[in-house]
């Protein structure tokens, strides 16, 4: 298939890395479960530029929004109470905001290829 005509690429902003990853990861699945695999996924990954956004907001005071939207709770508090680390985990993770978003969509991608494996996908 053509990469221009995969449905892995009807998902907004998706980068080289994470279409291989994806590619990878949907290896066996037929069509309709894709089809509810992009559902699945695409209501939960999180695009870059929204960790730094958010990550950015730290500065203004509201240090962590952006661990609480990757479920990392723990760190999300610790941000809050510490001012993003005396701002130097805020500054540590504007500068990988790609990868905070990355690891997060790996593990979107495992829970959603779990639903969809076993049979928990829209029909």
């Amino acid at each position: 298939m053509d990469i221009f005509q995969s449905p892995l690429m009807s998902l907004p902003g998706i980068t080289p890395e994470e279409y291989a990853y994806l590619q990878q990861a949907t290896t066996g699945l037929n069509e309709q479960q894709l089809r509810n695999f992009l559902m699945i996924y695409g209501s939960r990954r999180k695009q870059p530029s929204e960790i730094l956004l958010l990550a950015l907001i730290g500065f203004l005071g509201f240090a962590g929004i952006h661990r609480f939207v990757i479920g990392q709770i723990g760190m999300g508090i610790l941000y809050f109470f510490t001012g993003g680390l005396c701002m130097i985990g805020t500054i540590v993770d504007v500068i990988n905001h790609k990868n905070l978003a990355f690891e997060y969509n790996q593990k979107m991608v495992f829970e959603s290829l779990q639903m969809v494996r076993m049979g928990g996908g829209f029909q």
